[in-house]
């Protein structure tokens, strides 16, 4: 029998993230950019083509890119990289990250209107509604760019100034 107990009451903290993880969300912004590129072109080709094979497909890895990786990509953030900026006691910064917050509620609001449209484009249907795509896709884009622009710019910076983000150590583990 070890000679120490667990502590029922104790608070378990957070595993330690891994430093690969900010490298991970910076390579995903990439990506969201690439997308968001796509996105405009699958709207340029709706308006000359309709939708063809080639623009169903298009349709389709958007639709999965962003439910498969820019979703989780924002969980990803609110569990490893918001959690200790906002306990920081750095009011400019929180303020920050609490905007960033507020852009993960939009940025899921505007998928969740965009979605259909573009998952009915994918299925070859044609009841998507092309003006609401054309109004509200650079919309959606304008507000990933500034959203990866503050994340990039001001608060992974801050992340790793503040040694937040470090390889996880092995758990002690006793016999």
């Amino acid at each position: 029998m070890p000679s120490h107990k667990l502590r029922a009451d104790r608070a378990r903290r957070p595993a330690t993230p891994d430093l690969r993880t900010l490298e991970h969300l910076d390579q995903t912004h990439q990506e969201i950019i690439e997308v968001l590129a796509r996105l405009h072109l699958l709207i340029e080709k709706l308006d000359v083509r309709g939708t063809d094979d080639g623009v169903r497909h298009l349709a389709l890895d958007i639709c999965r890119f962003f439910d498969n990786t820019a979703r989780p990509h924002h969980a990803a953030e609110e569990a490893v990289v918001f959690p200790d900026l906002l306990a920081s006691g750095d009011a400019e910064l929180i303020q920050n990250v609490q905007r960033l917050q507020q852009d993960h509620g939009w940025l899921e609001e505007d998928w969740l209107e965009l979605a259909p449209h573009l998952r009915a484009v994918a299925n070859g249907q044609s009841w998507y509604d092309i003006d609401l795509l054309r109004e509200a896709v650079p919309v959606f884009s304008e507000l990933y760019r500034d959203h990866i622009a503050l994340e990039e710019g001001v608060v992974y910076p801050a992340a790793r100034r503040r040694g937040e983000l470090r390889p996880a150590q092995p758990a002690h583990q006793e016999s």
